[in-house]
């Protein structure tokens, strides 16, 4: 055998036990996931969007509570769906909890200053 033909056979025996990392990899993204399943990131989309993605959390996982966050315009949305779940859907949902926060966005092309952007947390309870 040529030592080109040794590198290969390595480069092929090595294969394997990569693929095998990569397999390990995979498996511990879920559980850092865990934690946050119970929270909704709220966006652009209309209320009844994140409604359902709501109701959804609370009774799929057999969660006690769902936490909605949402950033700048986003806040009147979270707001809107925590209502709408709580007085049309799931009549024992409490809040349990508000937060508000301000989060500094870096500077967009062509602006010298950063952002500050208002955050907010709600946290739904099933009572």
């Amino acid at each position: 055998m040529t030592e080109k033909q040794k590198t290969t056979e390595e480069k092929k025996e090595k294969k394997p036990a990569e693929e095998t990392v990569k397999e390990e990899k995979t498996t511990e993204a879920p559980k850092k996931q865990r934690g946050a399943q119970n929270t909704v990131f709220i966006g652009g989309k209309p209320p009844m969007n994140y409604v359902l993605a709501v109701i959804t959390s609370l009774s799929a996982s057999n969660a006690k509570e769902v936490t909605l966050k949402a950033r700048g315009r986003a806040i009147t949305t979270a707001v809107d769906t925590a209502e709408i779940t709580r007085r049309r859907f799931i009549k024992d949902l409490k809040v349990s909890k508000i937060s508000t926060g301000t989060e500094e966005m870096p500077a967009r092309e062509g602006e010298n200053r950063t952002r500050m952007v208002s955050t907010m947390e709600i946290t739904l309870t099933k009572g």
